[in-house]
């Protein structure tokens, strides 16, 4: 006696789920008389007898699509979003009548139109074929009637979101392929009238034609301000963390003198420009630049410029124009040695950090538009610095100096509002990097806004009205050690 999971599988049919044709119907009835099998929809059967059967559907989805369907066509909304809509649709062209067939999460909604048209349509799963993106996009552009819980067709409004996002990934040139190849496809199609709306939409995105848009994100690269909408999602979630922690306010105590300086010298420290703390006090206040190494000096002394003016650093931005402007002026200060690194210059090429790909470069000022909007709905200081730096970090606005001009945006919101600064000292760059990449891969803001408290605490413990005196205090507090590994072998940051 066969037992009852047994799995039957026949020709051309996927081996969990099985169509009723007319060679295997006897078979099937059988099958599923017997217990072997169990009946999903009217002609669906599958040998799976434990799985919920969405779960079943979901994973066979374009296997039964493919039996159901021979040679048809996903296409419409489907095509661009390469899975099944909210309400489980997958929308198809096929050469007989229109049809719906409903399966637990899955409902195939099929209408009749052109076949697949080889060297633009490209052969898929199970004898399918896949719309190619210029097809989708003028399929998409026709009008439909909504008589799913889903349009069968994308919204002008998502179809802009879509184009945007080609021209984030791949720049203008991918976009006038796809341009191209709608325009070789709308005849065989009979979509001319939809081709004329697709190269008003992208002309008008480029800003090459006038033409209305609907999305902002199509409105904003349009006036030349367009925007990484990832980043903003990022932005928001960090924005909603910071808005309901419970801050302390801690007033400077101990500032002194001295703490722009070792507020600079860290700074530079983490992002490799590494001098013994003596040849640093040296070169700011003694003005000793080595001859081997006058770039990493000036870096200092740049930084340090900026850190130690009371009045730049109590200058605030009012608007997102002004912020730029702060942002711009203050770069082009910490980078005067480095005329080669374009100073106050935005970047003109993509710039990344291991796994991180920061915003690019035609979307940094809109970015940094948008992202300043969320900055100024803060009201903490705290809160607004750590938002700032991570903002700026992020968005990685210049080809060098973002992590340095970063943390001067962090430490300006602090000091003009009266509150202690902060710093990330040596052996605290694992921590303060790490909690970095966790908000960035997985919007964990926790990480990063427990790293900046501790790194503000352990500031507001150091006395910097005297040089010595800093650096025992810095010392005792293993501030310039080697930070801990993956091991645990290292130094840790005390208070």
């Amino acid at each position: 006696m066969r037992s009852p999971l047994t799995r039957i599988t026949l020709p051309d049919q996927p081996s969990e789920v099985i169509v009723s044709k007319g060679d295997n119907r006897v078979s099937i009835h059988r099958a599923h008389r017997s217990g072997r099998l169990r009946k999903l929809a009217p002609r669906v059967y599958t040998s799976n007898l434990i799985d919920a059967p969405e779960k079943i559907v979901k994973s066979n989805c374009w296997a039964i699509a493919g039996a159901l369907f021979p040679n048809a066509l996903i296409a419409d909304r489907t095509a661009l979003e390469q899975r099944p809509a909210s309400d489980g649709s997958v929308f198809l062209v096929t050469e007989g009548r229109s049809s719906e067939i409903e399966l637990p999460g899955i409902v195939f909604r099929t209408r009749i139109g052109p076949p697949a048209v080889p060297g633009y349509d490209v052969p898929f799963l199970a004898g399918l074929w896949m719309s190619s993106q210029a097809r989708a996009l003028l399929d998409n552009l026709k009008p439909s009637r909504q008589r799913a819980k889903v349009r069968r067709t994308l919204t002008k409004e998502e179809i802009e979101e879509f184009i945007d996002k080609m021209l984030r990934n791949g720049g203008d040139a991918p976009v006038n392929r796809l341009r191209d190849q709608a325009r070789e496809l709308a005849p065989q199609l009979q979509l001319e009238a939809e081709m004329e709306k697709l190269s008003l939409m992208i002309g008008a995105m480029m800003g090459t034609k006038d033409a209305p848009l609907s999305s902002t994100l199509g409105h904003s690269r349009s006036l030349g301000r367009g925007y990484d909408p990832d980043r903003l999602d990022l932005f928001e979630a960090l924005r909603g963390a910071l808005a309901v922690h419970p801050f302390n306010d801690r007033q400077p105590k101990n500032q002194g003198r001295y703490l722009p300086f070792f507020e600079s010298y860290f700074s530079n420290f983490i992002e490799g420009t590494e001098f013994e703390v003596k040849e640093a006090y040296e070169i700011v206040f003694e003005g000793a630049i080595p001859q081997e190494r006058p770039a990493d000096a000036h870096d200092i002394l740049g930084t340090f410029r900026v850190v130690s003016d009371p009045v730049e650093m109590s200058r605030s931005a009012k608007t997102a124009d002004e912020f730029v402007s702060l942002l711009r002026h203050r770069h082009s200060v910490i980078l005067t040695g480095r005329p080669d690194k374009n100073p106050g210059i935005f970047k003109s090429q993509t710039n990344r950090a291991g796994e991180s790909v920061f915003v690019a470069p035609d979307l940094v000022l809109g970015t940094l538009h948008r992202g300043f909007e969320l900055l100024s709905a803060l009201t903490h200081p705290l809160a607004k610095a750590i938002f700032a730096m991570f903002f700026v970090t992020e968005v990685h606005p210049f080809a060098d100096g973002n992590g340095r001009i970063a943390r001067i945006m962090m430490n300006a919101e602090l000091h003009r509002c009266g509150h202690e600064r902060i710093m990330i000292p040596n052996v605290f760059r694992s921590e303060y990097l790490q909690s970095l990449r966790n908000l960035t891969h997985n919007q964990h803001a926790a990480g990063l806004i427990s790293v900046m408290d501790y790194a503000q605490r352990f500031v507001h413990g150091i006395d910097f009205s005297d040089y010595e005196t800093a650096v025992n205090q810095l010392k005792d507090c293993h501030a310039f050690g080697r930070p801990a590994d993956a091991m645990g072998t290292g130094d840790r940051l005390r208070l």
